[in-house]
């Protein structure tokens, strides 16, 4: 075996070079005193970074474009819903195109879709053409950058921390609203929502020279074990058994079994697919996380500023309480990350929903010109669960579906988006009808209810009643 499996498994001493390159033998302490892995790691974090500009696009210009174009609400909730579905759908096959042609290559594929889609965005003037670029073009980019990358980083480098990794990395798209949010809604209002699009642009293509030289395929690309595996586990892994249900992945023969040699990226995701279909815990993953996309990108991502705009609340006052969702976001992921290394992710996933639905079921109440305390309070609580709800998903598909769980947690991902896109158009679509959005929101409330009861009831024995999901 000459490469890491998905699974982060340790590769074998063979696949470890020896003498200059890699300083120590493997399994002997480290000879650096910085695992690349982590070099990888950050700029995987600046590429999510780079990649979610757009995320926070479509609210803060959906005023500005309908002001100009007269285009309703539903027009360009349909745009965000192609973007979603496609964002989605493109994910399970962008994991497995990472495993066939390496995580750089269809990286920087992507980051020049987004930066493409966006550019060309200044050109519209019909509503056909916002669906190709806001849609199709920016859909495709970001939907290979989605968190399914997060968990192909952490799996395919880190034996060890991958939920705190697939938190930070997962951080990375809150970053990335963070840093882009304030901007765009300053510069949606002056010069215009073009200059917003501009700086969309030229944020995902400047990550691209950054992956290119530092974001390696593999722990093998320079000589080392994923960070945290220890070489002597590796020889011997083959020949003892994993204790079925346990929270790691399976042994190498496992993954080795799995992992496609010569079939392309689209068999390999249709055949993971497949598999994953047979086990219930797919399914209850796939729709507590449509109930998860549609209450963050679908709902609170597209339609909060324009809600807030309807109560007569500064588009720019709503982009700011959107950046604070970022910032606390960004704390909440990375403590979900730690609290997945420790605790059961079923129970963890149940408290988010419901936390997330209560602060939905009030939000209409919270609703005004101005700020208010109550209101500081929801956007504080409603970021710390933003996607709080991934690192124990990840873990999760990882657990029960092995050297499959990076493909899966892709599909998972897809309907998580699928559900984003759903809302996102339901929602503009009530708005338009009654003048209003509170039925919106108290519709995705009682759905956080749902999601909490369904993952409550994960089965834990899954892997063992299922083995048949982790080998081909």
């Amino acid at each position: 075996m000459t490469a890491p499996d998905v699974t982060g498994t340790p590769i074998s001493n063979a696949a470890v070079p020896t003498g200059k390159q890699s300083g120590k033998q493997p399994g002997k302490g480290p000879s650096r005193r910085l695992h690349p892995a982590w070099i990888v790691a950050a700029v995987a974090f600046l590429a999510l970074v780079g990649a979610a500009g757009f995320r926070a696009a479509p609210g803060v210009l959906m005023v500005p474009l309908q002001q100009e174009f007269g285009w309703s609400t539903t027009v360009l909730s349909l745009a965000v819903s192609i973007n979603l579905v496609l964002f989605g759908l493109t994910a399970p096959f962008a994991a497995a195109l990472m495993e066939r042609f390496g995580i750089r290559k269809v990286t920087s594929l992507a980051l020049c879709l987004i930066g493409l889609g966006s550019a060309l965005t200044v050109f519209v003037n019909q509503s056909w053409q916002i669906l190709l670029t806001w849609g199709v073009l920016i859909g495709l980019g970001t939907g290979s950058m989605a968190l399914v990358f997060a968990a192909t980083i952490a799996n395919t480098w880190f034996a060890k921390s991958r939920g705190l990794v697939i938190g930070i990395l997962t951080a990375g798209s809150a970053a990335g609203q963070l840093v882009f949010l304030p901007f765009i809604a300053a510069l949606a209002q002056n010069p215009g929502w073009r200059g917003a699009s501009l700086l969309i642009a030229a944020g995902a293509l400047a990550v691209v020279p950054l992956v290119l030289r530092w974001l390696r395929n593999s722990p093998a690309d320079v000589g080392v074990l994923p960070y945290g595996a220890e070489a002597p586990a590796a020889s011997t892994a083959g020949s003892k058994t994993t204790t079925p249900g346990a929270a790691v992945p399976p042994p190498p023969t496992a993954s080795v079994t799995a992992k496609p040699d010569s079939a392309n990226a689209a068999v390999r995701a249709l055949q993971v697919l497949k598999r994953a279909s047979k086990v219930r815990t797919f399914w209850a993953l796939a729709a507590g996380f449509a109930i998860c996309g549609a209450t963050t990108n679908g709902l609170i991502g597209t339609h909060f500023i324009p809600s807030a705009h309807d109560h007569g609340m500064p588009e720019t006052t709503a982009a700011g309480l959107l950046a604070v969702v970022g910032i606390f976001d960004i704390v909440g992921t990375i403590a979900s990350g730690w609290l997945t290394d420790r605790f059961n992710p079923k129970v963890l996933l149940a408290v988010y929903y419901q936390f997330r639905g209560i602060g939905l079921l009030v939000l209409p109440l919270l609703l005004g010109s101005s700020v208010e305390p109550s209101m500081i309070i929801f956007v504080v609580v409603y970021g710390l669960d933003w996607v709080a709800t991934v690192p124990p998903t990840a873990a999760i598909c990882r657990s029960v579906f092995g050297a499959d769980g990076s493909v899966v947690f892709g599909w998972v991902f897809a309907a998580h988006q699928l559900g984003a896109a759903a809302a996102a158009l339901a929602a503009g679509f009530i708005r338009d009808a009654t003048g209003h959005y509170n039925y919106a929101w108290m519709g995705a409330a009682a759905m956080c209810t749902v999601a909490a009861v369904i993952s409550a009831t994960i089965r834990k024995d899954s892997a063992k009643k299922q083995p048949a999901t982790v080998s081909a």
